[in-house]
């Protein structure tokens, strides 16, 4: 980056995406309208980790999915920051102008069985955004794949294997090394430990520590397990039905919540002291909170 320190790498700006669904039944509207995302509004340092969190529902994968452009945002900008320094609006970008856009922005999707293509060997499936972008091919391809596997803590001889013979903590590995062969400055992470042991979860978690350190890269860390929050992610989102009700540095959410529904999250988080009660009555209380 050419800019200084404070120049945001992300500027999300009132981000909205609306749908409208069906009804059924007799006597309803024909159709209604949901808010998933709405007037969302952030920014993201180069080389920070930002945890957007909430419960199912709350919006924070249908934010990632706008800023990346899998979805169309219905209003709102995501300015993002080129390593020229030229900030470009994803959110207004045509399909054509954001091809060259996305080697800069990459992702870590939540299932690492499902994310991978059973039909292509690992080596095709890491190559696979090199090829599309014309980067790289032949031997240099090759070579690019064998280091990026290695890096990611796999052998390169892997890379004529199929996704089949890995492990869920090694397909992990293979969509990080895909996300990371193209030396992006942007990795959205969505639920990209969730569908894994623990212990399996911290070796990644502390992989994934690793690569920002070594590449600089920043993380937008879309998640609903908190304790993965705390020790891995430097601020915190917290989203309710479509919107950020509070942004803070990691260890003040935790330490002084401010929001009401902040506090009933993190009161159905289990401690590991025994003498702490848990908080069993969080639908009752969101209800509450729901009805004032």
């Amino acid at each position: 980056m050419n800019g200084s320190p404070a120049t945001p790498l992300l500027s999300v700006r009132g981000l909205t995406k609306h749908f409208t669904v069906k009804n059924r039944g007799p006597g309803a509207a024909a159709t209604r309208l949901i808010r998933a995302v709405d007037e969302v509004s952030f920014d993201l340092a180069p080389g920070e980790t930002l945890g957007l969190v909430g419960e199912s529902g709350s919006g924070k994968t249908t934010t990632a999915r706008c800023i990346l452009r899998a979805l169309d945002p219905t209003a709102g900008e995501v300015l993002f920051r080129l390593p020229d320094d030229r900030a470009v609006d994803l959110a207004k970008l045509s399909d054509r102008a954001l091809k060259p856009v996305r080697q800069h922005v990459q992702m870590v999707f939540q299932d690492p069985f499902s994310s991978l293509n059973p039909r292509m060997t690992v080596g095709a499936i890491v190559g696979e955004p090199l090829v599309i972008h014309g980067l790289a091919r032949g031997a240099e391809l090759d070579a690019r794949v064998a280091e990026v596997l290695r890096r990611v803590g796999l052998k390169p001889e892997h890379r004529v294997r199929y996704p089949h013979a890995f492990s869920g903590g090694q397909r992990q590995r293979i969509g990080i090394a895909r996300a990371l062969i193209m030396r992006p400055s942007l990795i959205v992470c969505d639920e990209a430990t969730s569908a894994l042991d623990v212990s399996v979860q911290a070796q990644v978690l502390d992989l994934l520590k690793e690569l920002q350190a070594e590449y600089r890269l920043t993380y937008l860390f879309v998640a609903h397990n908190l304790d993965v929050v705390r020790n891995f992610c430097g601020r915190v989102a917290v989203m309710r039905r479509g919107r950020i009700v509070e942004l803070a540095p990691t260890a003040r959410i935790f330490a002084a919540p401010q929001h009401a529904y902040t506090k009933i999250l993190l009161s159905a988080v289990p401690s590991p002291d025994p003498d702490v009660p848990m908080n069993f009555q969080v639908a009752e209380e969101l209800a509450k909170l729901d009805a004032g």
